[in-house]
C-alpha cells in the first residue's frame, strides 16, 4: 500500500511541471483544473483552484489505467 503514497514533493513538481489535461469552471469550490505528468516514472494527477491569494490543493491520486488512455491525459471512452 506505501507504493499508493504521494509525496509533498511530487504534488510540488506535478504542479510546477505539469500540464492541464481538463478544467471545471463550474465546480463548487470554484474553477478547477486538472493536471497530468510523471513524476519519478509514475503517472499522479493533481486537481488544483487557482484563488487570488493561493493555489487550492484539493486531491492528488494515481490514476486507473483502466479509466485513462495511455499518457494518462484523455479519458477512455
Amino acid at each position: 500500500m506505501e507504493s499508493r503514497l504521494i509525496s509533498i514533493d511530487e504534488v510540488e513538481y506535478k504542479i510546477y511541471n505539469g500540464r492541464i489535461i481538463e478544467e471545471y469552471p463550474h465546480d463548487k469550490r470554484g474553477h478547477s483544473c486538472l493536471l497530468n505528468s510523471e513524476v519519478n516514472s509514475r503517472p499522479i494527477h493533481v486537481v488544483c483552484a487557482p484563488k487570488d491569494d493561493y493555489l487550492a490543493i484539493i486531491t492528488a491520486y494515481l490514476p486507473n489505467k483502466d479509466k485513462w488512455e495511455e499518457n494518462f491525459s484523455k479519458r477512455r471512452e
